[in-house]
């Protein structure tokens, strides 16, 4: 397959302003645990042209019940091992990968460029602390997050909802592994597609939910 073949497959689907638009996207992925692999897939597979990876962690036996990476990533770089998967289905997308543990310090130039965040942390105060951080210090930028997602209730009390003018929150906002819940893929990943999808349409110049 060669890019005018992915491009042309991207057009019929999608339509060529929806096409010209996702593919000149930048998108951060802050965190690429259950969220943010999930996120980053979703988008790939969607057209997004440009996507910036960042997380410091390694894949473990533990991410593999919800995050999107296989047997065959132990060990390696988060980074790595999903910039690897998103390329076997998006081989022309544009990847860039930073290996480093995001902090107030280094928050807003890591993701100066984008056009929007996608925050995918699993601890509420690193969520807190890139929300703040961004929303004070890159008014450019418009910060999806996510918070409530743990278990195996009801898939309808996921939703999206809009905070702030530059701040979305999807998830339920109150089933958290601290409470004892644990992260199963299907809850995970339905939060992941509210962030995806709320996304793609902030791109595409909508911003109600």
């Amino acid at each position: 397959m060669t890019k005018h073949d992915y491009d042309a497959m991207l057009i019929e689907r999608h339509g060529q302003r929806v096409f010209e638009t996702l593919s000149r996207a930048y998108v951060g992925i802050a965190g690429l645990g259950g969220l943010g692999s999930n996120i980053a897939m979703m988008l790939a597979r969607s057209g997004v042209g440009h996507l910036l990876l960042v997380d410091f962690d390694k894949v473990e036996p533990s991410n593999l019940n919800r995050q999107h990476y296989i047997v065959s990533h132990l060990g390696l770089q988060k980074t790595e091992a999903l910039k690897s998967l998103i390329l076997q289905a998006n081989p022309f997308i544009h990847l860039d990968t930073i290996d480093t543990y995001i902090t107030e310090d280094n928050a807003s130039d890591i993701f100066s460029g984008c056009d929007l965040v996608c925050e995918a942390f699993d601890k509420a105060e690193n969520k807190a602390m890139l929300i703040n951080t961004l929303l004070l210090q890159n008014p450019q930028l418009t910060v999806l997050s996510g918070s409530g997602m743990a278990g195996y209730g009801s898939s309808n009390t996921i939703r999206t909802e809009k905070v702030m003018s530059r701040l979305y929150l999807c998830g339920d906002k109150t089933s958290g592994i601290e409470s004892g819940i644990s992260l199963m893929a299907p809850r995970v990943q339905i939060c992941a597609a509210h962030e995806a999808n709320m996304a793609l349409r902030l791109l595409l110049g909508i911003e109600e939910v």
